[in-house]
């Protein structure tokens, strides 16, 4: 700090900026800190979550943020753990030709910027998210429902870097009929291994598919209106409805359960998927972070800001969007919460659905098998420069316990629409020569 006060000061260009800024304000790097403590000393009234989300909305301007706290009058301070708080909008100033908006924000590595409200989650994030989704008594009963079944949920276990590891929550797979139960436990693998618990959906998930249904493919369209190139969908994105045929139920039992930064597995969903998550009871954040390809020389990204994540408040009966972007660009988690506000029916737990689309095309029968007999993983490549966003098909076998894998990689090729283009002759030799 005192370095900081011995520098020389250049004045505010701010036409309205107070004395008190004219003297004090850095138009160089500061830290957030800094700021903060600068905008704490001129409104000891308001408190700091209100003020970072102030500073953040004028993309780190002490000056203009001073200016639009002027207005504002201190009240019953929400609880943290609830997940609500009003827009950013509310702190930007419109200019005379353009509406309130709230521009994206570059956050700095280590930083995590809260979104609570639904436009800024869809500027900011490759996600929508829409409250009050469901019509409260169905909500309830889908919830009640779930929980009883949750009681009988198992924990995953799978092999990571040498090491057996469980999932620190619970969840199972449900589908539409006894067929396809059959089906997903003889022919599915997931995390290396097949699932023993398969169940058909409960008469309220039935109900409620219908409804995802619609209003995801409504956001669907939206969002390749407002926020793709041209309108046009992206490339590899199905032109087709979206239609879920599976729901994956986790459940989270306290504020320590969790799952880390992963990107939904590809390999049964294909490219550019579309996965609706509803959230219900406790309400907990979902964080996401944008992958930046590395420069493979000085292994960092381009961009400095790019190790900062953003984090989605998630409140009972909120439905959330993930679009075509967000498996091959962005990764996601649910992070151990400090403290969560009980709710009034699901006690300390969370219940999250995510309806997904197992298209046909990727059924595990037309997906490459390496020598080890085991269907094998699509990803995509996204952390390196060289091959950046190409699909490849690699050995699954490295994830199931007591069992070594081998060496099998392909590159994996679709059509505009995301359904593979068969290659004849496929090899099952290693073939790691290729960079990703």
């Amino acid at each position: 700090m005192d370095s900081f006060l011995r520098r020389p000061k250049r004045k505010s260009t701010h036409a309205d900026a107070t004395p008190e800024l004219e003297t004090t304000l850095e138009d160089g790097e500061e830290s957030t800190e800094v700021k903060l403590a600068m905008l704490s000393s001129l409104h000891p009234l308001v408190e700091q979550e209100r003020l970072l989300d102030v500073l953040l909305a004028h993309d780190g301007s002490v000056s203009q943020a001073s200016e639009s706290l002027k207005s504002f009058r201190p009240g019953v301070k929400k609880s943290a753990a609830i997940g609500y708080q009003q827009s950013l909008r509310q702190y930007a100033k419109p200019s005379q030709d353009a509406p309130v908006s709230s521009p994206k924000k570059k956050i700095k590595k280590g930083s995590t910027l809260h979104l609570y409200d639904p436009k800024d989650v869809a500027e900011h994030t490759p996600c929508t998210i829409i409250h009050n989704f469901l019509p409260t008594e169905l909500a309830d009963q889908l919830l009640t429902e779930l929980l009883d079944e949750a009681k009988t949920f198992e924990q995953i276990t799978f092999k990571l870097f040498e090491n057996i590891v469980t999932s620190p929550h619970t969840s199972c797979l449900f589908l539409e009929s006894y067929e396809k139960i059959q089906e997903q436990k003889h022919d599915y693998f997931y995390n290396g291994g097949m699932l023993n618990d398969v169940r058909q959906l409960t008469p309220t998930l039935a109900k409620v598919k219908p409804i995802v249904q619609e209003q995801v493919n409504d956001q669907i369209e939206s969002r390749i209106k407002a926020c793709y190139p041209g309108g046009k969908k992206l490339k590899h994105q199905p032109s087709k409805p979206w239609v879920p045929n599976a729901a994956f139920v986790n459940c989270y039992d306290g504020a320590q359960q969790s799952v880390g930064w992963h990107s939904d597995h590809l390999t049964y969903l294909g490219p550019r998927a579309v996965i609706g998550s509803i959230s219900l009871g406790v309400a907990r954040e979902f964080r996401v972070r944008k992958i930046l390809p590395r420069d493979a020389e000085t292994k960092r990204p381009d961009d400095a800001d790019g190790e900062g994540q953003i984090s989605i408040h998630l409140p009972h009966n909120s439905l959330l969007v993930m679009h075509a972007e967000m498996q091959e660009e962005w990764k996601h988690s649910i992070s151990p919460a400090l403290s969560i506000d009980p709710h009034p029916i699901a006690g300390n737990k969370r219940i999250n659905i995510t309806y997904r689309d197992y298209r046909a095309e990727m059924h595990p029968s037309l997906t490459p098998r390496c020598r080890c007999n085991v269907p094998c993983v699509l990803r995509v490549v996204q952390r390196k420069k060289e091959n950046h966003g190409k699909y490849f098909w690699m050995c699954y076998a490295n994830a199931i316990p007591d069992q070594q894998g081998c060496a099998f990689f392909q590159w994996a090729e679709f059509d505009d629409e995301g359904v593979p283009i068969r290659q004849k002759g496929t090899a099952k030799l290693p073939q790691r020569s290729h960079p990703i």
